[in-house]
């Protein structure tokens, strides 16, 4: 049996208190860290292969059913926002957009609709497909990276069994088991927690390798609200000596990033 299907290692679920349920959902959750943790040098083989491509123009397509097609989604919208990059991580989820709010039975079992999709985008051998799968049997995900990789593509995974369909499909697997959840099956949980620690790992990582982080500071991001307008400013002070707060928001919005104001400030 796949151990993300096994049994929890609690029995008396139902009878337990409020606080004994949360404890022992913090209990579990402690071994997500370290099962992510033993799955870095496969992240690792899979980013840098993420970034020889985008370098050359590549974009990165996860896809998954369900919660783990929900997390692909997510990771890849807040790509454009946090470093201003559009159109380079797409996130797909079997069933489409509406499948985000909404299950759509079935849509998960069509072994042939995962790479249709990703054929909607024009896919190159300069992409990455990365296929989302706690089980790693998710028809749609196992038909998508096949397909990629029929095609040159490079592919990658991130599942939480050993030995599962979906790794074997792929180049560069990312597996990180963490056991049985809290309750029975209920991927979601832990599975879902290391699947979203490792997309962050994935992106921010990628991004970072491809300048647009300088120090700590995302320095191409979009000034979408109030919030990262005043965070923009202070980023512009610390880089250039502004000691005036005013000064440094009205440079930020008169050149409209980050980048650009502080290029233009040490140019002068």
């Amino acid at each position: 049996m796949r151990t993300t299907e096994q049994d929890s290692r609690w029995s008396n679920l139902d009878s337990m208190s409020t606080a004994e349920l949360l404890y022992g959902i913090n209990q579990e959750d402690r071994g997500v860290t370290r099962a992510v943790r033993h799955a870095i040098p496969q992240v690792e083989a899979l980013v840098n292969g993420i970034v020889e491509r985008m370098k050359r123009g590549g974009r990165v397509f996860y896809t998954g059913a369900g919660t783990s097609g929900r997390l692909g989604v997510v990771d890849a919208s807040e790509i454009p926002p946090t470093y201003g990059v559009r159109d380079k991580f797409i996130g797909l989820i079997a069933g489409g957009d509406g499948a985000i709010r909404q299950a759509v039975e079935g849509a998960e079992d069509d072994s042939s609709q995962g790479w249709k999709d990703i054929l909607a985008f024009g896919p190159t051998p300069d992409d990455t497909v990365i296929g989302i799968a706690a089980s790693g049997t998710t028809p749609y995900v196992i038909g998508a990276v096949s397909g990629a990789r029929e095609h040159g593509l490079l592919t990658g995974c991130i599942t939480c069994n050993e030995d599962s369909p979906v790794a074997a499909a792929v180049e560069l697997p990312v597996i990180a088991v963490v056991g049985p959840e809290f309750v029975t099956g209920s991927t979601r949980m832990k599975a879902g927690t290391a699947t979203k620690l490792i997309l962050n790992m994935i992106s921010t990582t990628t991004m970072i390798r491809l300048g647009h982080v300088k120090g700590s500071k995302m320095v191409d991001m979009e000034l979408t609200n109030s919030k990262l307008v005043d965070r923009g400013a202070r980023m512009i002070m610390d880089a250039t000596g502004i000691s005036d707060y005013g000064e440094a928001r009205e440079l930020l919005l008169k050149y409209g990033h980050v980048r650009e104001a502080i290029d233009a400030y040490l140019k002068k």
